[in-house]
């Protein structure tokens, strides 16, 4: 059966691109794994022209990469990138809810604390993708709250880088505690007001997953290791 749900309005090489790319950023196709044509094809039940086309962009976005006489495989994230990624997602969100403390009214403040009480939930059912959902729908309510466009555009963008490092650092579930109790001191700094208090636990937010990705990074690197 095929994998590819119909979209009309969609051509197919466009939806094929598409479901690779959610696989890899969401951790089913895993760095380092190849990406057989073939086996792809198979899979997802189109021929073999979609894949290759879809590879092709997918190694534009940095997602794939070329490798001499072994073919396409799924890109590692690599320290760099993270830290590069994580640097300016800091900027972003400690400008976001500096501003959502001063224009967040009240329906806001409300659908965030709400937003809280989905992620704690979320956590314990240990389903990696609806954790990432209600981690997502938690900021994106801080984020459009500012009204402000072009910062909802730049966010949105990083987003989708972001999304690859988020599913590391909610694999550990040593840190959903954590996370939960950030999540509130968020909530309560802006209903509060305190820029300064919300600037800085946005910071320490970050950091922490910075250091819970490296980790996990590093522990499935070992594993791998192992295995071979």
């Amino acid at each position: 059966m095929s994998m590819i749900m119909d979209d009309e309005y969609l051509p197919l090489r466009d939806v094929v691109f598409n479901t690779l790319r959610q696989e890899i950023l969401t951790g089913k196709l895993k760095p380092g794994e190849r990406l057989m044509e073939i086996h792809l094809a198979n899979k997802l039940g189109v021929s073999r022209t979609p894949i290759r086309e879809a590879i092709r962009k997918l190694e534009l976005e940095g997602l794939v990469i070329m490798i001499p006489r072994r073919g396409a495989e799924v890109a590692q994230i690599s320290w760099k990138s993270l830290k590069d990624v994580l640097e300016v997602r800091s900027a972003l969100d400690a400008l976001a809810i500096e501003l959502a403390c001063e224009r967040m009214g009240q329906e806001e403040l409300e659908l965030l604390y709400k937003a809280c009480e989905r992620f704690e939930e979320a956590t314990e059912t240990r389903d990696t993708r609806k954790i990432a959902e209600a981690d997502v729908a938690f900021h994106d309510i801080i984020v459009m709250s500012t009204g402000n466009k072009r910062l909802i555009q730049l966010v949105n963008n990083l987003s989708e880088q972001m999304y690859r490092y988020r599913f590391e650092y909610i694999k550990d579930e040593s840190q959903h505690d954590m996370l939960v109790q950030e999540h509130k001191e968020m909530y309560r700094s802006i209903q509060c007001k305190d820029k300064k208090a919300a600037a800085s636990v946005v910071k320490k937010h970050i950091d922490n997953q910075e250091e819970a990705i490296i980790r996990q990074l590093q522990l499935e690197k070992g594993e791998k290791k192992h295995r071979k």
